[in-house]
């Protein structure tokens, strides 16, 4: 029975360890696009923008409303005399007329023509629709790229984890030798309390990378959606990477900042500007309109001369906005000047990514030549390392360059980690930045 008490609670502790997911990048980057909170607000500027579009297609068609309205005159609007023949065959009395009265109906009105407002509204609304698109292909490219950020940044510490573990088991063998050598007398408590505190120098980097990998996996899990203790990631192999790149062309860089999102939007803004001043424009221009009503009228309730009426109407309306020219003109003025600033925006902006593109490039080959640099240090350290080590044993080396040479290893194995995982982001800005990214 004990037996089984102990199996079972032993199961409890492990489950969660078993139930933790293993997540790739790639699978990263999908619960990102899925529920990061930025991509959603994204998502939902976009289906707003649609739904503005929509509304803006409304304008074309008639305007239907319907209206009801009392009247209460304080004197009647007319009098007439009405014969009574009582008690004189010519006798008249003065009756009032419309002095009481309801009025309702129902009007359709279709603008024929209004300075071009209503056409450059729907254009202006779908170009909202696109500035929405590129504001959400930007936005996700924003979260893809954090994720990578996040991902090589909790690899790099794992891998960090890793070197210092190796460093503790090649210590602890230093360790055992060194209480050998003290107890027969050949070195003497000194090279002891080296080890020692080489090891709690070890175990300070270790717990430093424990915590900020705890904070790290937290962050990626806020980012991704889902609860920090329920994922782990997995883990490439860094020291066996294959297929990395460096490329040194950055000729047609005009050609490829044009199908960058940022230039589109900035082609979107200098579109915005332009029907903003024609709409402007339309303003104050005249406006031309049909429309027809229909009216029932009922005057003097409860009176002997209550009437009712049934009347159709139709019309036309031409509105010429005389008075607004003056400060209209200002107003095109302004729409002008602003158009002109959207275009120098663009050009200034288009020059920024371009050099954004250049210096992008630089800094993933620059990353790429660390990672040459980075391995040949670690095989120039394990090579000392293995040197140093034997000349520990033959006795012809001191103890304080044996672990100099254990540290040369470590930091060649930290230099190595933080170069492949800083070229993995350089890489995806640049597949960002180039419109390559997948």
């Amino acid at each position: 029975m004990k037996k089984t008490v102990i199996s079972i609670l032993l199961g409890i502790i492990a489950f969660p360890a078993f139930s933790q997911e293993i997540l790739t990048l790639e699978k990263c980057k999908e619960l990102a696009l899925k529920n990061n909170a930025q991509a959603k607000n994204a998502e939902l500027s976009v289906e707003a923008a649609g739904q503005q579009k929509k509304e803006a297609l409304t304008k074309y068609f008639p305007s239907v409303s319907g209206a009801a309205m009392g009247l209460v005159f304080d004197k009647p609007l007319m009098t007439t005399e009405v014969a009574t023949g009582y008690p004189a065959p010519h006798d008249k009395v003065q009756v009032d007329i419309i002095k009481n009265t309801l009025v309702g109906g129902f009007m359709a009105m279709q603008p024929i023509f209004a300075g071009g407002q209503i056409i450059n509204g729907n254009r202006l609304a779908k170009a909202g629709v696109e500035a929405g698109k590129l504001q959400k292909q930007m936005t996700e490219n924003e979260v893809l790229l954090a994720t990578e950020r996040y991902f090589w940044q909790i690899v790099s510490l794992k891998e960090k984890m890793k070197t210092i573990e190796d460093s503790e088991t090649m210590l602890n063998r230093i360790l055992s030798d060194v209480k050998v050598a003290v107890e027969a007398g050949l070195t003497t408590r000194n090279d002891l309390l080296r080890v020692e505190l080489e090891q709690n120098r070890l175990a300070s980097g270790k717990l430093k990378a424990e915590n900020g990998l705890k904070i790290l996996k937290m962050a990626l899990a806020q980012h991704i959606g889902m609860s920090s203790d329920a994922f782990d990631i997995d883990v490439p192999n860094l020291l066996s990477l294959e297929n990395l790149t460096d490329s040194q062309d950055l000729t047609g860089l005009e050609n490829e900042v044009k199908n960058r999102p940022e230039y589109k939007l900035l082609e979107t803004s200098v579109d915005v500007a332009r029907l903003q001043r024609d709409m402007e424009i339309g303003k104050h221009l005249p406006t031309i309109a049909i429309g027809a009503s229909y009216n029932w009228v009922k005057m003097d309730l409860d009176k002997q001369t209550e009437q009712n009426k049934n009347v159709g109407l139709a019309f036309a309306v031409v509105s010429v906005p005389i008075t607004d020219w003056w400060g209209g003109a200002h107003a095109v003025k302004r729409k002008k000047l602003e158009l002109q600033q959207a275009e120098n925006t663009k050009n200034e902006k288009t020059d920024l990514l371009l050099l954004q593109m250049q210096q992008i490039t630089n800094e993933r080959n620059e990353a790429y030549q660390q990672i040459l640099l980075a391995k040949k240090s670690i095989s120039s350290a394990e090579q000392n390392l293995k040197i140093s080590r034997d000349n520990f044993n033959a006795g012809v080396m001191t103890l304080s360059d044996l672990l100099e040479a254990q540290n040369l290893l470590q930091q060649s194995q930290d230099q190595y980690t933080e170069a492949a995982t800083a070229y993995f982001v350089k890489l995806a800005e640049y597949e960002q930045v180039m419109n390559t990214a997948h």
